[in-house]
């Protein structure tokens, strides 16, 4: 498993870069990256994710674009193979920042987006793994899923929420976060990675950020926000990243992962799960690590 998440990283790497190169976006770049990984079911985004308690999956995705603040957002949705076509469209064609649920939907098809069944999402790991969690529960066994990342989940189910931070050659920040939530979640549960601030963010003037874990503490923090204002205020990207976890923790008990990119180019990772895919790509070359420690 921990394979698959390299590779997984090292596509959609070199996806965004790819764009990068050519002199795209970074909302360009940030959007492909997070595509290729909602297309490959090691991740839970996209087809793959985590089932709801029903047994269904639910989406939710965002993208920030950082010279403008315009941002695009959509949760709860069922049948977008990639939610984060539809965040980008949302960002482009509407007046409006977020949508959910059917209403999300029929905005994704009006502008072009097929929409499919939600079976197609599903695969027979997550039912089995859907049927797990639900046999602990009935036991009464404790639900360790938030109780410290991946440390707690099997080596098979161990997958988590997609993100990417790209810095353009006009020195644009952008942002994007997709998910499929965290399992055996009550339908109609939103998390934290389609929330402005939360999950979330870009701003030129500050840096560009995207969270995974567990997404009630970071909400309650508004974490993504908390951080990249650090590095506005003069703090170095690693130091504010590995802040923001220790943050985290010390008041709620949180655990997940940070990526931050700072305007001048500047990275910072952090984490306090067991383990994170994570990667950089700059014309020096590809990093593409599974532990967590910062850039």
């Amino acid at each position: 498993m921990v394979e698959a998440h390299r590779q997984g990283v090292s596509h959609a790497l070199a996806a965004g870069y790819a764009l990068l190169e050519k002199g795209a976006s970074s909302v360009d770049a940030v959007e492909a990256a997070v595509a290729v990984m909602e297309d490959d079911e090691t991740f839970d985004a996209g087809r793959g994710s985590f089932l709801t308690r029903d047994g269904r999956v639910q989406l939710d995705a965002l993208l920030m674009d950082g010279a403008t603040l315009r941002a695009g957002g959509v949760a709860c949705v069922e049948r977008l193979r990639n939610p984060i076509h539809a965040a980008r469209l949302v960002l482009e064609k509407s007046p409006h920042v977020y949508f959910v649920g059917s209403g999300a939907e029929a905005f994704a098809a009006e502008h072009g987006m097929p929409l499919i069944d939600n079976s197609e999402l599903v695969l027979d790991r997550e039912r089995q793994n859907l049927a797990n969690a639900q046999e602990k529960e009935r036991d009464g066994l404790p639900d360790a899923t938030f109780a410290g990342g991946t440390a707690n989940l099997p080596a098979a189910t161990s997958h988590d929420t997609v993100g990417a931070v790209a810095l353009d050659a006009h020195g644009n920040l952008a942002a994007a976060t997709s998910t499929g939530g965290t399992l055996n979640k009550a339908p109609g549960r939103v998390g934290d990675s389609s929330l402005i601030g939360c999950g979330c963010y870009a701003d030129n003037l500050s840096a560009a950020v995207s969270l995974t874990g567990w997404g009630e503490p970071m909400m309650k923090l508004v974490l993504g926000k908390w951080a990249v204002d650090r590095v506005q205020q003069g703090t170095p990207p690693a130091q504010a990243a590995e802040e923001a976890i220790a943050y985290l923790f010390r008041r709620l008990g949180g655990h997940g992962g940070i990526i931050l990119l700072g305007p001048a180019g500047r990275v910072g990772v952090a984490h306090n799960t067991s383990r994170m895919a994570w990667g950089v790509q700059t014309a020096r070359g590809t990093e593409v690590h599974t532990d967590g420690k910062s850039a």
